[in-house]
């Protein structure tokens, strides 16, 4: 995954040199956490380092990465500048490169949720308190990614709240890897419950592609902030002083009237991006002491 880099004194954006400005910058590597099905995650990378490319008036390029893990090391060792990270995955990066900074996120972003789904031949009725958690005692349940913020950590967190451990689970908790998986999983019976990103699981039913006939949610978290783009303060010395502003710009400007952008902001799942900064994921970087996901 390593990448060639632009070198001292070869040309940037600011300072093209002899040649042409865009083509002879080292590119903007941009990646995201594979959350889903991977086909879908590419296609909405490559839509968007497009626009970014034509926005910044730098090379674009985007990397895909074989799991959460492997997104935050890329991040963490330069081979990834700018990432679309989950809550949790984002702290563990920026917590790694000093000067990382959160920038943006969708406007679904700062409200976030998960959702509990169940099995129909569970027999597990609906609930709206979380207390009734304890309701899914000796069940068997399963996570998304291991690193997930909401396929796992904080699903993980509200179990908690509700005076449960995993171990009150029947068997081991599973880990499916995405959330597309977990959908997959409890609609075949495989686990009688699952926890997953209720933007994914609501996409999801509108497109047909769940059978409802078999699975249903069961209760809805209380909202949280969770996934966000966080860039890597090396692309100022590469693109120069205010280059982050510039990219921050570029997502908000995003306009659903420009037939190209809103495809982008589908994609996404947003009806448009905000602004984002470190502190709105103090409650995600607790979370995740507490559980034992950040050192």
């Amino acid at each position: 995954m390593l990448l060639v880099k632009a070198c001292a004194g070869s040309p940037t954006a600011q300072n093209p040199g002899i040649g042409s400005p865009a083509e002879t910058a080292a590119p903007l590597v941009v990646g995201s956490i594979p959350d889903q099905d991977p086909e879908k995650v590419q296609r909405q990378a490559e839509k968007l380092a497009a626009y970014l490319e034509s926005k910044l008036g730098v090379p674009v390029k985007y990397q895909p990465v074989t799991d959460y893990a492997a997104a935050v090391t890329a991040f963490k060792v330069g081979d990834l500048d700018l990432v679309w990270f989950g809550g949790l995955t984002g702290v563990q990066a920026r917590l790694q490169v000093p000067g990382a900074q959160a920038i943006a996120q969708r406007d679904i972003d700062e409200q976030f949720t998960s959702v509990f789904i169940a099995n129909t031949q569970s027999g597990i009725a609906s609930f709206t308190d979380l207390k009734d958690l304890n309701t899914l005692k000796g069940r068997t349940l399963t996570f998304g990614s291991e690193s997930s913020t909401s396929g796992r950590l904080m699903p993980q967190y509200f179990i908690q709240q509700a005076g449960m451990a995993l171990s009150d689970f029947k068997g081991e908790v599973g880990f499916s890897g995405n959330h597309d998986a977990t959908i997959k999983l409890v609609e075949a019976g495989t686990y009688e419950v699952g926890a997953l990103n209720s933007q994914v699981w609501e996409s999801r039913v509108a497109e047909g592609a769940v059978d409802t006939s078999k699975v249903q949610v069961i209760w809805t978290t209380p909202p949280y902030y969770d996934y966000h783009w966080v860039i890597s303060p090396e692309v100022e010395e590469r693109y120069g002083q205010g280059f982050i502003q510039k990219v921050q710009a570029a997502f908000t400007e995003l306009d659903p009237a420009n037939p190209d952008q809103k495809e982008v902001l589908d994609l996404f799942g947003a009806a448009k991006f905000i602004p984002t900064k470190n502190e709105n994921y103090s409650q995600i970087e607790s979370v995740g002491r507490q559980i034992g996901k950040i050192q």
